[in-house]
């Protein structure tokens, strides 16, 4: 105890030769705090996307030709039978839906906007996507049955053309074809990209077909499925893939008319990217860390040199070599610690700073602050061990002095 009280008060001594000391270790500490907790804040911000998409989705689209070693657009290779099949044939398969895309003006009462989304779905729609219904309902069964001219609008659909007014009940004209509004849907916002999501309008499949895609298409634009569960994901795509094989009658070796694709997978992905630039800016903010235990080396050398005559005296009074030692070194501590503590701070308030400014200045973002409190406290101990290493040789060297040799230092 006295050991320590004597280092607080040789650092009250030199305040600001101890400040510039630890500046370092400061910035060192904020940078290491303030890159991880940014990067774990993208991390959650991919997590948060991907799961808006739905729950456990696997997406199924038409695969590409080649007409003379050129490729071609996307196949119409997708059936309402093909959904059907999946949805009663795989085990693994919890909801289904098709998906037939559509385009036009969504008219009211003088008011038009043209939705960025149009798509003709399943009744299962909301389960795949993880998206309830906020007013009203979502269409049924037997509207499907009988393409019945009904719709449920995303949010921004609804602001855009009723503004504050009710719009359940009411006529929305798409193509001069009347539907009714019948619900409207919880509010998604931006995915990763920055797009609206709100920006959809959505109508039973069958309706989407018979009266805007016209032109004898009997089939789908693409099939969304929601899996049973996350670590069954693998296997659902397996058994949708033999299992369209199969209905195409896709013999071994030729490739499919048709892809799968995994969302799960590609945020995975995401997130392994999202870690290693994480990982590789803390490695590069920690090198400063290096840079501040340097300069805590140097100064607690200075202070050695310059606190001789009190090193011999104190030996002459009875202090042994380990106190001297553990003076020496709870100091270079203290140090890396106090700018542990002041860095982390900073840390903290530099990444909600740069989490707002994000959000402020990029258009349709939405990032979580993420406070790195794990990171934080390893830099802050890390810090410690910084002191601890480039303090142990001035502590070392004071320690080892001659205390005449010391007394009679000029």
């Amino acid at each position: 105890m006295v050991t320590l009280q004597l280092a607080f008060r040789s650092l009250q001594k030199n305040r600001l030769r101890a400040l510039l000391t630890v500046l370092g270790v400061v910035i060192g500490i904020a940078a290491v705090t303030t890159l991880v907790s940014v990067g774990q804040s993208a991390a959650e911000m991919i997590r948060g996307q991907f799961s808006a998409i739905g729950t456990n989705v696997i997406v199924v689209i038409p695969g590409t030709g080649e007409r003379g070693g050129v490729r071609q657009g996307p196949l119409q290779t997708l059936s309402q039978g093909d959904v059907d099949a999946i949805a009663s044939e795989c085990q693994s398969v919890l909801a289904v839906t098709p998906l037939v895309a559509a385009a036009g003006q969504a008219i009211h009462a003088g008011t038009n906007w043209s939705p960025k989304q149009m798509f003709g779905v399943g009744v299962d729609y909301p389960t795949v996507r993880s998206w309830q219904v906020r007013r009203g309902g979502f269409f049924s069964e037997r509207d499907v049955a009988g393409a019945e001219k009904v719709c449920v609008l995303g949010t921004t659909v609804a602001a855009r053309l009723f503004q504050t007014a009710n719009p359940l009940q009411q006529i929305v004209r798409i193509r001069n074809i009347p539907f009714r509004v019948i619900g409207v849907l919880e509010k998604k916002g931006a995915n990763i990209v920055g797009d609206d999501q709100d920006d959809i309008l959505l109508m039973p499949y069958s309706t989407a077909r018979k009266r805007l895609v016209g032109n004898g298409f009997k089939g789908v634009h693409a099939i969304l499925v929601s899996a049973r569960s996350v670590d069954g994901m693998r296997g659902t795509e397996r058994e949708i893939r033999h299992l369209l094989a199969d209905r195409h009658r896709i013999a071994p070796g030729q490739v499919n008319d048709f892809q799968v694709q995994n969302t799960t997978e590609i945020a995975k992905a995401l997130g392994v990217v999202t870690g290693v630039m994480t990982a590789m800016l803390a490695s590069i903010a920690g090198i400063s860390l290096l840079v501040g235990g340097v300069g805590i080396m140097n100064i607690m050398l200075v202070s050695v040199t310059e606190r001789t005559k009190e090193i011999g005296l104190r030996m002459a009074l009875g202090a042994t070599s380990g106190d001297i030692l553990r003076q020496f070194l709870l100091e270079a501590v203290l140090l890396s610690a106090l700018g542990g503590l002041v860095g982390f701070t900073l840390g903290v308030a530099g990444a909600a700073g740069l989490t707002m400014a994000i959000n402020a200045y990029s258009s349709g973002t939405d990032w979580p602050i993420v406070i790195s409190v794990p990171a934080g406290v390893l830099a802050i101990l890390f810090a410690a061990i910084v002191g601890v290493f480039f303090g142990w040789y001035p502590a070392r060297r004071a320690a080892r002095l001659d205390p005449i040799e010391a007394l009679r230092y000029e």
